[in-house]
């Protein structure tokens, strides 16, 4: 089958609504990993043990069922029980939950590496807890995490072609309906992967730009 420029170009205004569903599915998914992932972190280092364990099990829970299956319970099991969600927030609540456990690891690897003299120098200044956190841990254990962040925000946006089994429209599926609908697949899914890797690639760049800034400024 010979690639059809003007089915190209009949399709792309199709497919650039696709790739802005997965663009603000991914960037509300890791925003909302990053938060998730940092209260599981702090819950963690928690003196109450049945904290700390409780969600260390969640944690591990989240961390050893498919993303597919959580995204299916989300969407579909949790309206039988009254909770019932818009595809695109339950694709973010998924997201942001399942790679939240992972960055919760970064996190405490990032938190752990601080040395333990900042702690007792913070506890010397009479620094309250969240002062110690905001102004002396945070801002030393964050910058070495943006590599290992990164990569898994930007794992997260490959995974988003995930979300089209709960409807969402986002790149994957409105390829997938073009392709069904025109019976022509050469076209949606070779720009499908053109938009990933274009993508990715220009998400390296910034987020490697943004580890030099900010490894700079902590030097």
């Amino acid at each position: 089958m010979a690639w059809d420029w003007d089915f190209v170009r009949e399709i792309m205004p199709t497919l650039i609504q696709g790739v802005k569903i997965t663009i603000l599915a991914t960037i509300l998914g890791s925003i909302l990993a990053a938060i998730v992932g940092l209260g599981i972190a702090l819950a963690r280092r928690s003196e109450n043990r049945f904290v700390s364990r409780s969600v260390g099990w969640f944690a591990e829970f989240i961390r050893g069922t498919p993303l597919l299956v959580q995204l299916y319970f989300i969407f579909y099991v949790l309206p039988d029980i009254g909770i019932l969600l818009p595809p695109l927030v339950a694709g973010v609540i998924g997201l942001g939950l399942h790679y939240g456990t992972y960055t919760a690891e970064v996190y405490r690897a990032g938190i752990d590496n601080v040395p333990r003299g900042q702690w007792e120098a913070a506890k010397a200044c009479n620094l309250n807890g969240r002062h110690t956190w905001t102004h002396i841990i945070l801002p030393q254990a964050i910058p070495p995490m943006i590599p290992a962040l990164a990569n898994y925000f930007i794992a997260m946006f490959k995974e988003t072609p995930l979300l089209s089994a709960i409807t969402v429209l986002e790149l994957m599926n409105q390829a997938k309906s073009v392709a069904n609908t025109y019976y022509r697949y050469i076209e949606p899914m070779t720009l499908v992967g053109a938009f990933f890797l274009v993508i990715s690639l220009c998400s390296v760049v910034l987020l490697r730009w943004l580890e030099h800034r900010y490894g700079r400024i902590e030097r």
